[in-house]
């Protein structure tokens, strides 16, 4: 494990990464979702895609790396691009699951050359039921009368156990609509998703794969951490797509 400093906003940003295969001539940078930290993608990928230099970093907020402030999926974006720059880093491909295929969408915009590879992504808005509907409005009420420290009681799976500053950022990121990001993009891209996703329905991979012009789809049996089951079959799908290049 490595650390590095980059600066953002006039705040100084601890990042842990790993890397594997720095020998290998094209690089792949590998971004966890939600809750997750690098060690979960180093798991399921580390042993498949030893053709690439492998690169996996804990998001601001997650596993070992610091946050200093309530943050914009945006954010995460330039922090990794000064993280990237000031390692010197090209990246040929950019993998993220769920939250960090927003992260990896925004990275990859910048660079229309590079592979995207999105695992069950987030940023897709679908309509909320009525009992996450009534149960913002409580909060909402709650919070007006001063009772705003109960959030864990209202919050998600995903924003349950978090700080406070990191269930801001969690406010702030669940509910960006990526839409015309994912259509602006002209990377060649690869979109796999778990077909029994519950987090992010395959409706919303589905959506993704219109809006991306130039695009596979491949639904795959799972949850939302599908990958972990089909590592070998996602590695492969990226190094034939390598090769095809």
């Amino acid at each position: 494990m490595a650390q590095s400093a980059v600066s953002y906003k006039n705040k100084n940003y601890a990042l842990s990464y790993e890397i594997i295969g720095l020998e290998k001539k094209e690089k792949i940078l590998i971004l966890h979702g939600w809750g997750a930290n690098k060690e979960l993608m180093m798991s399921a990928f580390s042993h498949h895609l030893k053709d690439f230099c492998q690169i996996y970093v804990d998001l601001p907020g997650f596993g070992k790396s610091s946050v200093e402030e309530v943050l914009h999926s945006e954010d995460y974006g330039l922090i990794l691009e000064e993280f990237l720059k000031i390692k010197g880093w090209e990246i040929a491909y950019f993998m993220g699951h769920s939250f960090g295929g927003k992260i990896c969408a925004l990275l990859a915009r910048k660079t229309p050359n590079a592979f995207l590879i999105l695992l069950s992504s987030a940023g897709i808005i679908l309509s909320k039921s009525f009992k996450v509907r009534f149960k913002i409005t409580l909060f909402k009420f709650l919070k007006k009368l001063g009772f705003g420290s109960f959030y864990r009681f209202f919050a998600s799976k995903d924003g349950a156990n978090l700080s406070p500053l990191m269930y801001e950022t969690f406010k702030r990121v669940v509910d960006e609509d990526f839409g015309e990001i994912f259509k602006s993009l002209k990377n060649q891209s690869l979109i796999f998703w778990g077909e029994q996703d519950k987090a992010t329905p395959l409706k919303s991979g589905e959506l993704i794969s219109t809006l991306i012009e130039k695009n596979a789809f491949y639904p795959l049996r799972g949850d939302h951490f599908f990958f972990l089951q089909n590592a070998k079959f996602i590695a492969d799908t990226i190094k034939k797509a390598k090769n095809a290049s």
